[in-house]
């Protein structure tokens, strides 16, 4: 899997203001529902700046994930989706800065292209500055009775893939979803993505 420290850096201290705005109670558990990093202070002075080519200006590129590597060989849980997709959860830590990081991949093993626009939800915001991102995922914590949304910035960018293109069949995307860490004592959670079935997942960390 390849995995860029990108998503998170550059927003996260924005996020970290939003999220207590974001973990909002709910009375029952239901189903329903980046940047990049400069290190100027290790990078010497270039004498010249690099100018983008003419193919770089127009691409969009995909952000699929951030935080450490993951061993993709690690299979926390799977979830079932439309279209033959399946959500394979690699990770699920618990992070000091007070959010919990999802990390895994999205499988096609049905015959056709999976469009990932459903992925991003139905609420507004996320979906007019997310397109084609997982920014519709949730976490339940089933005891504290509490319903966690994909963390975002004061923009409404979401801490998560984004700018997916179509699955192809037989192929894979790795995925990423930053959420406000729940309780210390709050060591299980429900994730939920749109389309795909809810999965139970141990937090660590």
């Amino acid at each position: 899997m390849s995995i860029r420290r990108t998503a998170r850096t550059r927003r996260v201290v924005a996020a970290v203001s939003m999220a207590a705005a974001l973990a909002l109670v709910v009375t029952g558990c239901g189903t329903d529902g980046g940047g990049k990093k400069t290190d100027d202070a290790s990078s010497p002075p270039s004498s010249e700046p690099s100018k983008p080519s003419e193919e770089d200006k127009g691409a969009k590129q995909e952000d699929t994930a951030a935080g450490d590597n993951v061993d993709p060989n690690v299979k926390l849980a799977e979830a079932r989706g439309a279209m033959g997709m399946l959500l394979v959860v690699n990770e699920v830590k618990r992070d000091s800065g007070g959010f919990v990081t999802v990390q895994g991949e999205l499988k096609n093993q049905g015959d056709a292209a999976a469009n990932p626009a459903a992925w991003a939800g139905s609420e507004t915001v996320i979906v007019r500055k997310n397109l084609n991102s997982v920014g519709g995922a949730t976490l339940v914590d089933k005891v504290g009775k509490k319903r966690y949304y994909i963390l975002r910035d004061t923009d409404g960018r979401c801490l998560c893939t984004t700018g997916m293109s179509a699955v192809q069949p037989g192929r894979s995307v790795p995925v990423f979803m930053q959420f406000p860490a729940p309780p210390s004592t709050t060591t299980e959670v429900d994730l939920t993505l749109p389309t795909f079935a809810t999965t139970s997942v141990k937090i660590s960390g």
